[in-house]
């Protein structure tokens, strides 16, 4: 239960992702995936721990967001394509 929100947090990126310019969103992705990451670890308590509960979330992140680019992307061209 304690991933449900670093992976909601990457979904919610990807999908920001999808309206910001090609130039910028790799730099942008990357910032939201470490800002959003760490935001995670701390929501959840993991820091207590250990902060190396970091190099679980930040990659969780990454990973949620890159995923849901892809799939929001690829619904968009095909909406985008008009059939004859």
């Amino acid at each position: 239960m304690s991933e449900l929100f670093p992976i909601l947090c990457g979904a919610c990126a990807g999908l920001v992702l999808g309206a910001i310019p090609p130039a910028r969103r790799l730099r942008l992705g990357i910032l939201l995936s470490v800002l959003l990451g760490i935001a995670a670890t701390i929501v959840s308590g993991e820091f207590r721990i250990g902060w190396e509960y970091l190099l679980i979330d930040i990659p969780l992140v990454a990973v949620s967001a890159a995923a849901m680019y892809w799939v929001t992307s690829g619904a968009v061209r095909r909406l985008r394509v008009k059939p004859r």
